[in-house]
């Protein structure tokens, strides 16, 4: 190093200040890039650990911005901050899908390893390519088994995880936000039957069984089958319809 000329020295220098490596390394690229700097820092940020290792560090900057201070994960108000760089609802519908994309276990955070994971899969480096990514994690529940991947999540990924149940409110604050998206008529007289009949905690079975209700049987009930094996819930809902007269009961029932 100390043989070399004023011009060769400062070109060392500036390549170890933009890389942040040794003065052997930065010498090492520009002896083999005929002490062009430019050729040397290209040659050097296009080996795969080194691009890897930037990418890392994007992920975890990002990680960063939104953890909480006293754990090393981001809790709600860092979504909620989040939320607010993305230009998107907290109580959006999108956000469950992001959950389930980073493979939450919790509601309303997430752990380093599981931000980190779903950002690299998702191919976000930023919080540009992140508003990017949003409409298309909006478009997946256009699919019908993407649809049900999400709705079988929330379950587990909103209940109490020393309760087998999900908390009612908490059961029809997301049965409001999911079926929104398959447009089912029944939902708000669903609900309101929980509320008034049954007012407890959510099974796992009735919560699966209500999507596969909702998307085979005719809102009409016209292809209802009594002989099905429907959750009792779900057949004293049928009965709840006939009742109050938002369905009329086949003659030969």
């Amino acid at each position: 190093m100390n043989k070399l000329g004023y011009a060769r020295k400062e070109k060392v220098k500036e390549f170890m200040s933009v890389t942040g490596e040794t003065d052997k390394i930065a010498l090492q690229f520009m002896k083999t890039n005929d002490w062009h700097l430019e050729g040397a820092l290209e040659k050097y940020y296009s080996q795969e650990h080194i691009k890897e290792a930037i990418e890392k560090k994007r992920w975890e900057m990002l990680f960063n911005k939104y953890k909480d201070p006293n754990v090393d994960m981001i809790l709600a108000d860092g979504i909620s901050r989040l939320c607010d760089d993305l230009q998107v609802d907290p109580q959006d519908i999108v956000m469950l899908v992001l959950s389930w994309e980073l493979k939450a276990e919790n509601i309303c955070e997430f752990s380093k390893q599981e931000f980190i994971g779903g950002v690299e899969s998702l191919e976000i480096d930023s919080l540009e390519t992140f508003k990017k990514k949003m409409p298309n994690l909006r478009a997946q529940l256009k699919d019908e088994d993407t649809f049900r991947d999400v709705y079988n999540f929330a379950f587990d990924w909103a209940r109490e995880k020393t309760q087998k149940t999900l908390a009612l409110e908490t059961a029809l604050a997301l049965w409001h936000l999911l079926f929104a998206e398959l447009d089912w008529p029944l939902i708000d007289q669903w609900c309101k039957f929980i509320q008034e009949h049954h007012n407890k905690a959510i099974t796992r079975d009735v919560w699966l069984q209500l999507l596969e209700f909702a998307r085979t049987v005719d809102a009409t009930l016209s292809n209802y089958d009594a002989e099905g094996a429907w959750p009792c819930l779900l057949d004293d809902f049928v009965e709840y319809l006939y009742e109050t007269g938002t369905c009329v009961k086949k003659s030969d029932e």
